[in-house]
């Protein structure tokens, strides 16, 4: 019986080891630590955001850019996307389950340099 259990971790290792190219975790890696991915999931973190909003919060990004990264992380359920049919639809964003658990590191660091480059400024 612990055989089939040892078979089956060693293919999940295998299967999920993000240095080889064929990794299924390695395209959500890759979207989470795009350089608009941290962003989008930066900013979601305390409430859903519709478009314009998110592109708004985030500066430099253009339309386009968003809708790709919105696009890849609804893909790869980070993110959750509503439309309210009206015209023109609204199309609000927020963060899955596993968003605000891959966001939550990101969110830490992202807190950990603000804070030491404002006591860097100050002392």
């Amino acid at each position: 019986m612990t055989e089939g259990v040892q078979t089956r971790q060693a293919e999940a290792e295998k299967r999920y080891d993000v240095f080889h190219t064929d990794c299924p975790a390695r395209d959500v890696v890759d979207h989470v630590t795009s350089r608009w991915g941290i962003w989008v999931l930066i900013s979601l973190r305390s409430k859903s955001l519709r478009f314009y909003e998110l592109r708004e919060s985030i500066q430099g990004i253009s339309e386009k850019m968003l809708a790709q990264t919105l696009r890849a992380l609804v893909q790869d359920g980070l993110v959750w996307r509503e439309v309210e049919p009206t015209t023109p639809p609204q199309v609000t964003y927020g963060l899955t389950e596993f968003g605000q658990h891959v966001g939550e590191p990101l969110t830490e660091l992202f807190d950990r340099i603000t804070r030491r480059l404002s006591t860097d400024s100050t002392g």
